[in-house]
């Protein structure tokens, strides 16, 4: 196993802890999982456990990547790898958030149902021997999560003493690029399917 890969799996890993450690029931089992009060804002020590988690995570998925392609280490097992860790690092990450009514359910059942819909899309493409490359339109949808999630594990801190809210803010326009970005690729595979006909 080469060292992308390695990253790879520990941001599978990673992303698993994290959703224990959000949905456990410390506090059922004697375990004080205080809030830290900073300034009026109260953020909870497994979410900014699980901030950290997140962000070391979200890293590796930058640096898996690039030593891949700089080493020529890309694999086929490593692209696969690479697909589901993305997608254990965020969705169940939205699900959890979801369920304890932190941000609205469509957020997750959009990303969600995209991801299941472009994956399909991508499959059908390589069945006929073409590849669909990452479109900037998800890139962004990406990012905007990323920063959009880490935000929601801090209480929005520090945009929230400005009484703004970044964090949803950032969440919201991520489900719409995640809808967008979607039927930008269900055009691509309409496309793709006219050529090979």
């Amino acid at each position: 196993m080469n060292i992308p890969t390695k990253l790879t799996v520990s941001r599978i890993f990673m992303s698993i802890l994290i959703v224990v450690i959000m949905v456990f029931p410390f506090e059922a089992v004697g375990i004080d999982t205080h809030v830290v009060r900073n300034g009026g804002v109260d953020i909870s020590v497994k979410y900014i456990i699980c901030c950290v988690l997140f962000i070391i995570a979200s890293v590796t998925d930058f640096f898996d990547g690039y030593l891949a392609r700089k080493n020529n280490q890309v694999t086929d097992r490593g692209k696969m790898l690479d697909a589901i860790a993305d997608k254990l690092l965020v969705n169940p990450v939205l699900i959890v958030f979801a369920s304890e009514g932190i941000i609205n359910p469509i957020v997750p059942v959009a990303v969600v149902a995209r991801d299941i819909v472009v994956d399909a899309i991508k499959m059908q493409a390589a069945a006929n021997g073409k590849v669909i490359a990452a479109i900037s339109s998800g890139k962004i949808k990406t990012a905007s999560l990323m920063v959009g999630i880490v935000l929601l594990f801090i209480s929005d801190v520090p945009f929230v003493y400005a009484n703004l809210r970044i964090d949803l803010l950032l969440i919201y326009f991520a489900t719409f690029m995640s809808l967008f970005s979607m039927f930008q690729y269900i055009y691509i595979g309409k496309k793709i399917n006219k050529s090979v006909e």
